[in-house]
């Protein structure tokens, strides 16, 4: 037993994280903008902002606040349209910046930059909250400690979406040497930035809340 969850539980949680974060989405195209185009230490940065997000709103969720936000139509069309707006503001900043081509000394990059950008898209996304509140608990047992047992796959969520996250940057800053001809790397960043203000916009769709 791991904190109160059978093995195979805990086992079957990791594999549908997994999952789910290998799922395109606003993470993994921005994730991928900044570490194509900036380099591999902003990319990560932007990945510790991306798991503090996600962090809080776990915690949030064990602790029973997230559920609040999913139960007020108002604060979840709040997060979710606030969501939608940053991340299409993050669109046409990867966008604009493109222009420049390859930016220059990455090393004195701005990290915190990265970092709060990470940090903001998480806390705006009201599905993290849904995930938490949805899936998370089926993999729970009842007759547990439930807030050690949702803190702790909380967490294990983290891990995993950060280690993915974490690859992607890898992968996207080596992509990164053979964007050196500036027109190639104006062009590969425009793409992902509209495929990210195309992911802003499924988010809008697909987190609507049905009429009833």
């Amino acid at each position: 037993m791991i904190d109160g969850l059978a093995p195979g539980s805990f086992a079957a949680f990791l594999v549908t994280s997994a999952v789910i974060e290998l799922t395109p989405g606003p993470n993994m195209a921005w994730l991928a903008i900044v570490a194509a185009g900036e380099g591999r230490r902003p990319g990560y940065a932007a990945v510790a902002g991306v798991a503090l997000g996600l962090g809080i709103v776990g915690i949030a969720a064990a602790l029973g606040l997230a559920t609040m936000v999913a139960a007020s139509p108002l604060a979840y069309q709040a997060l979710r349209w606030g969501g939608v707006l940053y991340l299409l503001w993050l669109a046409w900043d990867g966008w604009r910046d493109a222009g420049d081509g390859i930016a220059h000394l990455p090393d004195r990059a701005p990290l915190g930059r990265y970092f709060r950008r990470g940090l903001i898209t998480n806390l705006l996304n009201p599905k993290a909250a849904v995930f938490y509140i949805a899936v998370l608990p089926g993999f729970a047992d009842p007759a547990g400690v439930v807030l050690v047992e949702t803190l702790t796959l909380s967490m294990a969520y983290v891990a995993v979406a950060t280690a993915i996250h974490a690859a992607i940057v890898t992968a996207a800053g080596l992509a990164r040497r053979v964007l050196d001809d500036p027109a190639r790397s104006r062009m590969v960043r425009r793409a992902l930035s509209l495929t990210l203000a195309g992911i802003a916009l499924w988010f809008a769709w697909s987190s609507a809340v049905p009429a009833t």
